[in-house]
């Protein structure tokens, strides 16, 4: 009976031990912690552009990952491109921007 006790303890160990591996990040997937922090920086991204009255927010598209800031649409000049990585790179939580915006 006490054999069969510890087995079943161990099992349960197993199992609570797998499940938080699932919960963590990967070099594919965020964790929950990480996808929150990500979606909050690109929030603030999103609004910092708005708030720039040089550049059409509706034009530039902003994605998140692992504190990495992605520009990607299109803008009217060189400058606006310039502009749009200098105000993603002051947002705070911000790692690196990759500015990925064409002129048209």
């Amino acid at each position: 009976m006490l054999k069969l006790h510890r087995i079943i303890k161990s099992l349960a160990c197993v199992g609570v031990i797998t499940a938080f591996m699932g919960c963590a990040a990967t070099q594919k997937h965020e964790s929950t912690g990480q996808y929150i922090d990500d979606s909050a920086i690109t929030t603030k991204v999103k609004a910092a552009i708005f708030d720039e009255a040089t550049l059409k927010t509706l034009q530039i598209n902003v994605k998140t990952n692992k504190g990495v800031v992605q520009l990607s649409g299109l803008v009217d000049s060189a400058h606006s491109v310039r502009k749009a990585g200098e105000v993603a790179g002051s947002v705070n939580g911000v790692v690196s921007v990759e500015n990925d915006l064409l002129v048209k």
